[in-house]
């Protein structure tokens, strides 16, 4: 089993809520950027619960996931990383679910994570809160083909760079 994966949120889009076979296990998830954890999250599914995140900030039920749609397209680059509590990482705890989420949460300190959390760290100032209301009317639809021709474009330019 792997201990993790990490993929840009453009990257997660592209999955189109079909599950590759080896994120089955992954119980846990993070939502961050280069520098800041915004969300920490446990789930017997951590890859469905994202979606249930990504779709939720359309309707208001989720503040990570409000926090990408006002953060749009900023938040192409943001990393969904997902994780076992089985993993070794979480062997001095015992493998246990609640104890992974509880030791992430104190050690990111993540933005919208309260309970466990003794200091969320700050949203930084180039973002928008979540509480915002969105600057463009966006819907799934969209938000994926924008990340499809983002991801695309990157290859394009992958390819051609060895090739010259």
């Amino acid at each position: 089993m792997h201990n993790k994966v990490a993929i840009p949120l453009k990257r997660f889009l592209l999955t189109a809520e079909q599950c590759p076979e080896t994120w089955k296990d992954f119980d846990l998830y993070l939502f961050r950027d280069e520098k800041i954890v915004f969300y920490v999250g446990q789930s017997h599914s951590a890859f469905t619960r994202v979606w249930g995140h990504i779709k939720g900030g359309f309707k208001d039920h989720s503040l990570a996931g409000r926090f990408l749609l006002n953060n749009w397209p900023a938040s192409m680059k943001f990393t969904i990383e997902l994780m076992s509590s089985k993993s070794e990482l979480f062997a001095d705890i015992g493998n246990d679910l609640d104890a992974a989420e509880r030791q992430l949460i104190e050690r990111w300190l993540p933005c919208f994570n309260i309970s466990l959390n003794r200091q969320p760290t700050p949203i930084p100032i180039y973002y928008l809160p979540p509480n915002t209301k969105p600057r463009f009317r966006r819907s799934l639809h969209r938000m994926m083909h924008e990340a499809a021709r983002v991801v695309q474009a990157e290859e394009t330019k992958r390819v051609l760079e060895e090739v010259l």
